[in-house]
């Protein structure tokens, strides 16, 4: 189970295929805002989607391969975070997410992804973590630049978005630019 409260509102927990009806909901919900960036809104049409999507993510946990959570804000799933691009050799992933449009402006993604970092750096052992976000894309660019993140530049055509190339704008952060683990308390081991 891997369970990271980041204070008494936000939380992150691993996704289990019980959450599937929700996290579908909640996807569902806000497909339009989604699809301006994420790439696979269009493949997700049903719970069985988005089951398989946590399967698939439950399964590159127990490989090791990066952790894929649910973010809670006062118990309610809100969106979804993750590692993914680990590299053992390179101490090295990237972080990723997403968040309902009803629970942005209020700080939840930036505390979520602060506690992913803390979690790469002090439970994980990581070197480097990079965030990657549409050159355009100011809300989550946001996330980066308020955590401290530094800007290495923009990757060139570097995601397909429906038939079109966009940039992103590269972040990264090393574990020794990092400050201390906050009050943030973890709770991980492998999969249940």
């Amino acid at each position: 189970m891997f369970n990271y409260r980041i204070d008494r509102e936000v939380e992150l927990k691993v996704l289990e295929t019980g959450d599937a009806e929700e996290l579908f909901l909640l996807t569902d919900a806000n497909r339009r805002c989604l699809r301006q960036w994420m790439p696979w809104i269009d493949g997700t049409q049903t719970v069985e989607d988005t089951r398989a999507f946590i399967e698939h993510a439950r399964q590159r946990w127990a490989r090791g391969e990066g952790i894929t959570a649910g973010i809670l804000a006062d118990g309610s799933l809100c969106g979804v975070i993750d590692h993914h691009g680990l590299s053992t050799l390179n101490r090295s992933a990237a972080i990723g997410y997403w968040l309902a449009q009803s629970h942005q402006g209020r700080g939840i993604m930036t505390r979520a992804c602060r506690g992913m970092v803390d979690y790469a750096f002090h439970s994980l052992g990581l070197h480097r973590i990079e965030i990657r976000a549409g050159v355009d894309n100011r809300r989550s660019r946001a996330v980066p630049e308020r955590l401290g993140f530094t800007l290495e530049g923009v990757a060139r055509g570097a995601q397909r978005l429906y038939g079109v190339y966009i940039d992103l704008a590269v972040y990264s952060m090393l574990a020794t630019e990092w400050p201390p683990c906050g009050p943030a308390v973890a709770e991980a081991g492998g999969p249940a």
